[in-house]
């Protein structure tokens, strides 16, 4: 899941950007309206988590602009306003959700995941490929019941791919959805993540390579 952080509060946007890495999750922050128009024109992401009172250009409107681009981000709105006028509004400009601050990160992290889970086509809450089981709200993964230690890089790919069984995802479909910005398009971090989480895995693989198209969950 790729997440934009729009929060002008620069620790606390910090600080939501490092915690939702840590939940596997690639994550861009940036703290005002303008930059996150910016990069919502750039990348596709998965979930807006959006302050509503932000500089150059209000939460509000990102909010009704991602609405009328016909974006594919789900919005979760945060902010400090607490009344039920207030929040009605809110979800009334096109927001999928609304958090009042302050909030309890576990709340913030089971948001994240149920709006990312209605951006794209219905995905189930735990995905199951052969003997492969990836529970992303527990994060763990098994293969024939045994434990498999990934890395949130590893297990981000593996989900992505799991969530598509028998599709074909190319490498710059996983550097949009599962990396940040930060991440290089021209290097081989896709092909050493993809190496890595087979051997980890073991044999028989449940990856393919698709020769000049990418890769997926079968053969």
């Amino acid at each position: 899941m790729r997440v934009l952080v729009v929060e002008d509060h620069e620790l606390l946007a910090r600080t939501i950007g490092v915690g939702l890495r840590r939940e596997g999750m690639a994550v861009d922050v940036v703290t005002d309206g303008g930059q996150a128009l910016e990069r919502l024109d750039l990348a596709p992401y998965d979930v807006l988590v959006l302050d509503r009172d932000l500089p150059t250009v209000s939460g509000d409107d990102v909010c009704r602009l991602v609405g009328e681009r016909g974006l594919p981000a789900r919005v979760l709105m945060l902010t400090a306003a607490a009344t039920l006028a207030e929040r009605v509004h809110g979800l009334d400009l096109g927001a999928d959700d609304y958090l009042t601050k302050p909030f309890d990160f576990p709340e913030l992290v089971a948001r994240v995941r149920a709006l990312g889970r209605r951006s794209g086509p219905p995905v189930p809450p735990v995905l199951r490929f052969a003997d492969v089981e990836l529970d992303p709200a527990r994060r763990t993964v098994t293969r024939a019941g045994r434990p498999v230690a990934l890395s949130p890089k590893e297990f981000a790919v593996l989900a992505h791919l799991l969530a598509r069984p028998g599709q074909v995802v190319s490498a710059e479909d996983l550097l949009d959805h599962v990396w940040d910005e930060a991440a290089n398009p021209f290097t081989t971090t896709v092909k050493t993540t993809l190496g890595r989480l087979r051997a980890k895995l073991g044999e028989p693989s449940i990856i393919t390579t698709v020769r000049e198209g990418g890769y997926r969950a079968g053969g």
